[in-house]
């Protein structure tokens, strides 16, 4: 590892993302932990320079107070705490927070400025070499931000020891698998397995309406065919995943509890048979986008649109049906299109539809009709944490409604979500 690292300890603070992004902003990589840490693992962790423990309005949590394990205070490392009480409570004040991390970060833990993104793509390709060895890997490939730099690092890493596997699980967009086969197939010319799992999925998520298991259904059936796809294959050990940090934080830690499980992460099955290689689930993804730029990945790639795991099965609320799945599909491809032609898709850094699981009365082609409203959902944010709703023009909403309205068939009413993150999150289940 070319970078120092600051350890940031998680005693039940809500702000541990913004601490960590603070640090990386003064140059210095840090990473975020469980307070108990055990002396093994963090013996194993890399250029530690100094540790940060974040205990937020207090250390309790679930009403037992808690501190860190007896390995951070024997570790000879210099130790912080960054409580919001006590003798020397963590200031709220901006200005004054920096300069105290400043201190702490570079006068007494002697830490280096060497954190960037070439320093990181390095240290990861070194990673993913060192725990992957002669092996193979078997990656799952969205074709989103995440997975798709996830595939430029480990086809660095390991070459074309790497197979890329596209499950069309049929919760894509429209276009989307075609355009996935096209970028990675063709153009970058990645080993690109293609799997058409549309009736399977489907099957499996009949009747289900709770949103965590409709997520745990998702990410254990993508593993059951990834363990199909590698025993048709020599030698796959490794299963590459696009897990970022928000991804983490969101489906619960020791300390937080869980926002809603991401099949990446709360989704995967207990006989899990692979090793994960996850090689951003550190970052943030305004730092995953930067790392996918300095790998020399189109913009048009590394700015694409997020997209959930369970694609659009988070978006037809409740239990998923066929039609309301088209109404999502078509619905959402209007907006994009519409955004786009309005110049407005790049300064907004997710927008997308959903259709609830109820009807309401409307008036369609003069009759009565009695169909499901879309929901549109535009947010701005930095790391996914927080998110502010941008303020559309109204004649472009008026459109978008007019388009919806008369070319998605069972759908006679669209509503614009102003809830930012808190108290909503981004997607709705």
């Amino acid at each position: 590892m070319k970078q120092d690292m600051i350890l940031i300890l998680d005693l039940g603070s809500d702000e541990n993302a913004r601490l960590a992004r603070e640090i990386r902003a003064l140059g210095v990589y840090s990473e975020i932990h469980p307070h108990d840490i055990s002396q093994t693992e963090l013996a194993a962790l890399p250029n530690v320079r100094g540790i940060i423990l974040n205990g937020g309005l207090n250390r309790t949590v679930d009403g037992v107070q808690i501190d860190a394990s007896d390995a951070v205070y024997q570790s000879g490392l210099p130790v912080f705490s960054a409580d919001h009480q006590g003798a020397d409570p963590w200031p709220q004040n901006e200005n004054e927070r920096i300069a105290k991390i400043r201190k702490f970060i570079f006068d007494t833990c002697g830490a280096q400025a060497n954190w960037n993104t070439q320093n990181y793509i390095s240290d990861q390709i070194d990673l993913i070499r060192r725990q992957v060895g002669s092996g193979k890997v078997l990656l799952a490939l969205s074709g989103g931000v995440d997975s798709s730099v996830v595939a430029a690092l480990l086809i660095k890493a390991v070459g074309d020891r790497l197979t890329c596997v596209h499950v069309n699980h049929g919760l894509m967009r429209k276009g989307e698998s075609d355009q996935v086969i096209k970028v990675f197939g063709k153009e970058l010319g990645a080993n690109l397995i293609y799997v058409d799992a549309v009736d399977r999925f489907l099957s499996k998520l009949a009747g289900v309406s709770d949103p965590e298991r409709k997520r745990k259904i998702i990410g254990e059936e993508f593993i059951r065919v990834f363990e199909e796809e590698a025993r048709k294959l020599d030698g796959i050990e490794f299963l590459g995943q696009g897990t970022i940090y928000p991804d983490i934080i969101e489906s619960g830690t020791k300390t937080v509890k869980a926002v809603k499980s991401h099949h990446n992460v709360g989704g995967l099955p207990e006989d899990l048979n692979f090793q994960l290689v996850e090689p951003v689930k550190m970052l943030f993804k305004d730092e995953v986008r930067a790392v996918g730029s300095a790998l020399g990945l189109p913009d048009s790639m590394v700015h694409r649109q997020p997209f959930p795991g369970p694609g659009l099965g988070v978006r037809c609320l409740g239990a998923i049906t066929p039609d309301r799945l088209e109404a999502v599909r078509e619905s959402d491809a209007i907006l994009r299109e519409e955004l786009e032609q309005e110049g407005l898709a790049r300064s907004i850094w997710q927008f997308f539809t959903v259709v609830p699981d109820f009807r309401s009365t409307g008036v369609k082609e003069g009759k009565r009709s009695f169909d499901w409203p879309v929901i549109i959902r535009a947010v701005n944010t930095i790391d996914a944490m927080t998110a502010d709703v941008p303020e559309l023009p109204w004649r472009v909403l008026q459109r978008i409604t007019a388009r919806i309205t008369h070319e998605v068939k069972g759908i006679n009413r669209v509503l614009y979500d102003l809830t930012p993150k808190p108290s909503s999150t981004i997607e709705w289940e």
